[in-house]
């Protein structure tokens, strides 16, 4: 199967970064979000990030324009039906996935496949929206996209062995490294990277340790890039949230129960850097 059309679905920060890479990979890409605000604001996103690697001397400007000319802004989910491949990356919410994938069904082309960028949402219910379950996949990016290598692919229970193979060479041409992954909650990254988070808010809430303590612990001391409460913040709290309340009922295990102060801070308002505070204060 040929894919020349991409159109990404939500274009926050995920979804900006997904139209970004495919831009570089010379897809026509079609980036879509309800209000035409929120699609300016996401190309605004990508030709911020183009212009800091045009000044990192990673990329001319005549090449910025070009990239950039290849995302084309709508709001009508109608622009589906001319994409090859759709790719929804909007909030981490199984009952707004379903409501789109049945939209996208309805509209999209019958060869048309349907990825989904969730980072813990079984892929085999939101495919059981559509009448095409089998040629429903996860593709799920990591933050920031444009920087991160990684792409968790994930077969939902009727996923077509075609399917994978060419969201599997797909992800190969954006410069990624594709890893398959079967349809369990949380999927690889998040069942492990969450838990680690969750533990570290239990260790502050408990007073075993101050935030920076904590952080500084798993920078030096197992040589994490980020400390997993900046990384909570540079996430979003509500979004860790959600998924270890995924993780929680998914696996019905305590050992995934969020962390009380988690939801003190959601409901403060405290959800990290997009809110200017989190565990820590951002200007």
């Amino acid at each position: 199967m040929e894919v020349n059309k991409i159109m990404v679905i939500g274009a926050g920060q995920m979804g900006a970064g997904i139209a970004q890479v495919f831009a570089e990979a010379e897809f026509d890409v079609i980036l879509y979000d309800l209000e035409e605000g929120i699609v300016k604001k996401g190309l605004n996103k990508i030709a911020s990030s183009l212009h800091r690697q045009v000044e990192k001397g990673e990329m001319t400007g005549v090449r910025r324009e070009e990239v950039i000319k290849n995302i084309s802004p709508s709001t009508l989910l109608q622009s589906a039906k001319n994409a090859d491949l759709i790719i929804e990356a909007v909030i981490e919410n199984m009952a707004v996935k379903l409501k789109i994938f049945e939209e996208l069904d309805k509209t999209a082309p019958e060869h048309a496949i349907l990825a989904s960028n969730t980072s813990s949402l079984s892929i085999t219910e939101i495919a059981s929206a559509t009448n095409r379950p089998e040629k429903v996949i996860g593709m799920h990016f990591m933050n920031p996209v444009p920087v991160m290598k990684l792409v968790e692919i994930i077969r939902g229970l009727e996923t077509e062995d075609m399917v994978y193979e060419v969201i599997e060479e797909l992800t190969k041409k954006l410069n990624k490294v594709p890893v398959e992954v079967n349809d369990y909650p949380g999927f690889v990254s998040n069942r492990i990277l969450m838990p680690m988070i969750n533990e570290a808010i239990y260790t502050l809430s408990e007073g075993v340790a101050k935030k920076e303590a904590i952080d500084e612990v798993m920078k030096l001391g197992m040589n994490h890039p980020m400390g997993p409460l900046t990384l909570a913040d540079f996430i979003g709290l509500d979004t860790c949230l959600y998924i270890m309340e995924t993780l929680h009922s998914g696996f019905g295990d305590d050992k995934y129960r969020p962390c009380p102060l988690l939801r003190k801070y959601v409901k403060a308002g405290r959800l990290g850097r997009k809110s200017g505070r989190g565990f820590y204060t951002y200007t």
